[in-house]
């Protein structure tokens, strides 16, 4: 825990990226890079106005399209480094599939409880997210993250010391905002899935 004035603890404030045609259909979408659509490029350039008022010190983005065109979308393509600790949840096999295809062979298959065969586990996305929380709480300022669903959603439990799986408590949906600070040095999620910070 920081002995830092609260003043001076920056805050990590985290956007899903715009809707895309799976999440549309409730497609598991992982490292395949499916763009936005047009629903998800208006919700992308919707986010500028309510992130133009915040400064931050550093812009994070995952290297995958639907998140670097939301980030641009947004106005923050100039001075955004992309961090492969940002990718989404690996779902190796489920990936593109959606829950109920999934349970047609696994009756009451989650994520979050059973994972994925030979894909990515909660723990390796919780290590990556900590990585993240660490590279923020560095900054003397406020940083913004570009990302996705599943690893903002662990990326917020970890910032507030849950394990990753605390994460299937907090849903995020496409084009969300989360505003991860603090109260009394203690880190607390401010605001979470938001459509702006107005």
């Amino acid at each position: 825990m920081s002995s830092y004035p609260e003043s001076q603890l920056g805050k990590l404030v985290v956007v899903r990226h715009g809707e895309t045609e799976w999440s549309e259909e409730g497609r598991h979408t992982g490292r395949t890079d499916v763009p936005l659509d047009d629903h998800g490029r208006e919700q992308a350039r919707g986010l500028a106005g309510a992130l133009a008022t915040r400064d931050f010190s550093l812009v994070l983005v995952s290297p995958l399209s639907r998140a670097t065109e939301t980030c641009a979308l947004a106005g923050f393509a100039d001075r955004a480094v992309p961090t492969e600790d940002l990718l989404e949840w690996d779902y190796g096999d489920y990936d593109g599939r959606t829950t109920d295809d999934i349970r047609g062979e696994r009756p009451g298959w989650t994520l979050w409880a059973d994972g994925v065969p030979g894909a990515e586990t909660a723990a390796s996305v919780g290590r990556r997210a900590d990585r993240v929380i660490e590279r923020a709480r560095q900054e003397t300022g406020d940083t913004l993250c570009f990302a996705h669903g599943h690893v903002l959603r662990v990326l917020a439990a970890r910032w507030i010391g849950l394990p990753p799986m605390g994460g299937r408590m907090l849903t995020l949906d496409a084009g969300g905002i989360g505003e991860l600070g603090w109260e009394r040095e203690v880190p607390v999620i401010e605001r979470w899935n938001e459509p702006s910070l107005g």
